[in-house]
């Protein structure tokens, strides 16, 4: 068993303004494989929101975390995802043998051995099928943040600095969602 317990490591959400960044990490199991998987960038909202409970229930083990505004403004996006990486891996049970993380950079303090694989997201099942775990929780929680501050339209750009969001931020100012270490949020507190 322990050759199988592979966790594939990816995030949803750096780019954004506002939000957290999701961080999911998957072990897949052999004997339940699921059909479809991609690089969540590559499949349609509806098509990663029917893989999103397969995932959930055929997999070994699966954990998502999300590394919220604030924190990602304490230590920068970088270290935020890598932080997220780190803890969604240690939350798997089974624990996972060994990692491999989409990116170039291995996370500091993994509990296993991890390789880091760019563009791993395209070419690695257990990858794939993170990103599609990070990106619909992700997606989920905007939508959510959207109930709270309509004004901004998060249920719809998901906090990515579209015309729309810059306009919202413009008018309003940031709230409590925004990611006050980026740019355009500085800018529209002044600050820049």
């Amino acid at each position: 068993m322990e050759d199988i317990l592979i966790a594939g490591v990816d995030e949803a959400g750096r780019g954004p303004l506002a939000g957290p960044v999701a961080v999911a990490a998957v072990i897949l199991d052999p004997a339940r494989p699921i059909e479809g998987l991609n690089d969540s960038k590559k499949l349609t909202e509806k098509r990663r929101e029917r893989l999103y409970p397969l995932i959930r229930e055929h997999a070994l083990a699966w954990h998502v975390c999300f590394i919220e505004a604030d924190e990602i403004d304490s230590m920068n996006i970088f270290q935020a995802t890598l932080a997220g990486m780190r803890r969604a891996v240690e939350a798997l049970s089974p624990a996972a043998r060994r990692a491999l993380i989409d990116g170039n950079k291995v996370p500091p303090g993994l509990p296993c051995p991890a390789e880091a694989i760019v563009g791993g997201d395209a070419t690695e099942p257990a990858i794939m099928a993170a990103s599609i775990l990070a990106k619909v929780a992700r997606d989920q929680i905007m939508v959510a943040l959207h109930a709270d501050w309509p004004q901004y339209g998060f249920d719809a750009h998901k906090g990515y600095p579209t015309p729309a969001h810059l306009r919202a931020l413009a008018r309003h100012g940031p709230c409590p969602a925004h990611r006050r270490s980026f740019a355009p949020v500085r800018n529209a507190l002044g600050l820049a």
